[in-house]
């Protein structure tokens, strides 16, 4: 297997196109902790780009950041904790749900979450990882050396390539350089607990907390919290959790304010900031459910008020276990035992009995045969398959750039 590891954009132009000029397609790593995403591939050439990393601009006062595009998540953040600032949309580490001898803290790669488009549970309040994906720099599948976005958050004309990018898990280009917007770390933060509630309880809560005035930034529902992760809710279940940030005389009101308008007739309490942080990113990298190594996992986007109903109508046909992020709007299910380890009756459940349901199952975390027996990702219909196929087409008609990685052949 031949692996190319350019240092600069006009290696990684070249390494394409020897790649092309030998019709043999590469796969695009860089840290390697999304490798157990998507379909598996085995192909007989790397592009590893790795070494295209390092911060090479950064303005606090802009609120702007760029970096080569394998600058690790790890280094970022604490560049970012110097000013005060943060990456508001919270970038996932599923290292130890990938089960990753090594955490992925320090293999996840800014380019990397860029083109999962993954985002962690502030995506209800400031939006997923494309909606802060200001630029970039990179090759089509064609050989080519393109750029899109810029610097500003203001500066799109044409058509917004950063949206197209994100989300594209290296099928239309490989990055070598990506700006990004960034946002202060607020100054405190805590977390409103209202436990022993049922789903349907639960749900109603999550919606009367998002359409408050008290500014969520995290709306989760557990039916369990048996995880190490969240040894501190020991003896809780039923859980809502709610978490508020900002100035801290801000974040005082804010939760007595829930509290009184949410938990009266339920049992309530609150955490400290430490807590807070520790439950926050035990959600962040899907904790609740990385323990059950033997399970399948699944990230299903449906209408926030549909979730709790779907993960009750799963765990009713499968061995089951979930919980729900984003308001209800993000399904997280660790399923044990069935034959195709859920993909049918989870897609089924999503679709509803009338067959008009809307929503995506991703499968997150499935062996090697699974990923190449199921669908992954969610099935297109005919015509977004077809304006899939000629995006594809249009970055990179020779299936160079990790061909078959979301769809078979795509």
């Amino acid at each position: 297997m031949s692996r190319f590891a350019p240092t600069d954009l006009a290696e990684l132009r070249d390494a394409v196109a020897e790649a092309l000029a030998a019709e043999e397609p590469l796969e695009v790593i860089a840290g390697g902790s999304k490798r157990g995403l998507g379909r598996p591939l085995q192909l007989p050439r790397t592009l590893d780009l790795s070494r295209l990393a390092g911060i090479r601009d950064y303005q606090p006062s802009e609120l702007v950041l760029t970096a080569g595009a394998a600058t690790p998540i790890e280094e970022i953040d604490a560049a970012l904790a110097e000013a005060g600032q943060m990456l508001a949309f919270e970038p996932p580490d599923w290292g130890a749900l990938h089960g990753l001898l090594v955490s992925a803290a320090g293999q996840r790669t800014l380019g990397g979450i860029l083109a999962c488009n993954l985002s962690g549970p502030r995506r209800i309040k400031a939006g997923a990882a494309r909606d802060h994906f200001l630029g970039f720099r990179g090759v089509s599948g064609r050989g080519e050396i393109f750029k899109a976005g810029g610097k500003v958050v203001k500066n799109v004309t044409g058509y917004d390539l950063c949206k197209l990018i994100a989300g594209s898990y290296g099928t239309l280009a490989a990055l070598e350089e990506v700006t990004i917007k960034v946002l202060p770390l607020p100054e405190t933060s805590r977390t409103v607990l209202l436990y022993e509630l049922d789903p349907g309880a639960a749900v109603g809560r999550l919606s009367r907390a998002l359409a408050s005035p008290h500014e969520v930034s995290g709306a989760v529902y557990l039916p369990e919290t048996s995880t190490t992760a969240l040894d501190f809710l020991s003896g809780m279940r039923g859980v809502v959790a709610l978490r508020l940030e900002g100035p801290d005389p801000s974040v005082a009101f804010r939760r007595e304010k829930l509290l009184a308008e949410l938990g009266s007739d339920c049992d309530s309490t609150s955490l400290n900031e430490e807590y807070s942080a520790a439950f926050w990113r035990a959600i962040r990298d899907v904790a609740p459910l990385g323990e059950s190594a033997d399970r399948t996992v699944w990230r299903v986007s449906v209408a926030p008020s549909r979730g709790a109903e779907l993960g009750q109508a799963i765990s009713r046909d499968l061995d089951a276990t979930w919980y729900l992020d984003w308001g209800g709007g993000l399904l997280w299910v660790a399923v044990a035992g069935a034959d195709d380890c859920g993909a049918a009756a989870i897609r089924a459940a999503l679709r509803g009995t009338d067959g008009r349901g809307t929503g995506h199952a991703t499968l997150v975390r499935g062996s090697l045969a699974l990923r190449l027996a199921v669908p992954v990702f969610e099935p297109q219909p005919p015509a977004l398959a077809t304006l899939t196929a000629r995006i594809k087409e249009s970055f990179d008609p020779r299936r160079i750039l990790n061909p078959g990685r979301m769809i078979e052949g795509g």
